[in-house]
């Protein structure tokens, strides 16, 4: 009987803190030629992506999110899709603050759920807005705010626009289309427009340095979840080669366009995952 019950809590705890992997709505990359008045367009945020089912916050991936009760006290029931943000140039803050165990209300302080979309919502992505809006403004939460949404009529507008978020250390700019409704995997409908790319990797080998930086990793083996390997050597600080990301860990990494053999060109290392980027479900 004893052991029958604590393998019930087992089961019970760990059904609190795991979820169904979420089926979340991604980007694809923005190419031009698209019409700028078809979307509406917001800055791309330098967090964490989150979703609120309306008890409680997951991750992409799917992992609880121990933020503390008063975080997200008087939010709606309803489902949403956002950001956990602090402020530009700040990501590892909040991603070393969405791993902790804790759930400490003084270190969660600055910290804002910045919401972009409803998935359970029905209608197209202009009625999304607006119930957003009405959302936020009835839950009173210094907490839970919307990303501005703004239109461009033209395309010299929307670069000016990437260009004046960049210069204030911002990452680039989401294009949404007003008229799409929300579904799972890559879309078209939801673009990244930024004045570079990035993608996801997982860690299978260090190796080793020469010269300065013998001693310290040299550069790391990675492998895309399409099963192509490379290497990546640049973008990291002297802390990060003496103690590199372990083996399996997954890592963003930048750079601009392929190879002819379909390889990321002057690929760097930008950050450490916070969880497994989630499959795309179309594939």
């Amino acid at each position: 009987m004893r052991l029958l019950l604590s393998a019930l809590l087992c089961l019970l705890t760990w059904s609190a803190l795991a979820a169904p992997s979420p089926e979340p709505m991604l980007a694809t990359t923005y190419r031009g030629g698209v019409a700028p008045p078809d979307f509406l367009v917001s800055e791309k945020l330098d967090g964490v992506r989150a979703r609120w089912d309306g008890h409680a916050l997951w991750t992409r991936g799917g992992a609880r999110i121990a933020a503390p009760p008063t975080f997200t006290r008087g939010w709606p029931i309803e489902p949403m899709d956002g950001e956990l943000w602090i402020a530009r140039g700040r990501f590892d803050e909040i991603s070393a603050l969405v791993r902790r165990a804790g759930s400490d209300p003084q270190a969660w302080r600055h910290v804002r759920f910045m919401a972009f979309d409803l998935p359970a919502h029905p209608g197209p992505f202009t009625d999304r807005v607006v119930r957003m809006r009405t959302l936020i403004a009835t839950a009173s939460s210094t907490h839970l705010a919307m990303i501005p949404q703004r239109r461009f009529d033209t395309r010299t507008a929307l670069d000016e626009e990437l260009a004046r978020v960049v210069a204030a250390g911002g990452e680039g700019l989401m294009l949404h289309r007003r008229n799409a409704f929300y579904r799972a995997g890559r879309s078209e409908d939801l673009l990244k427009y930024k004045p570079h790319e990035d993608a996801e990797a997982q860690v299978i080998a260090h190796l080793p340095g020469k010269g300065k930086y013998a001693g310290m990793m040299g550069a790391l083996q990675v492998r895309t979840p399409e099963g192509r390997n490379f290497r990546i050597g640049t973008g990291f600080t002297d802390a990060q080669r003496s103690a590199p990301p372990p083996i399996g860990t997954w890592l963003t990494y930048r750079y601009n366009g392929l190879t002819s053999t379909g390889l990321p060109r002057f690929a760097r290392f930008v950050r450490v995952r916070e969880d497994r980027p989630p499959p795309d479900p179309k594939r």
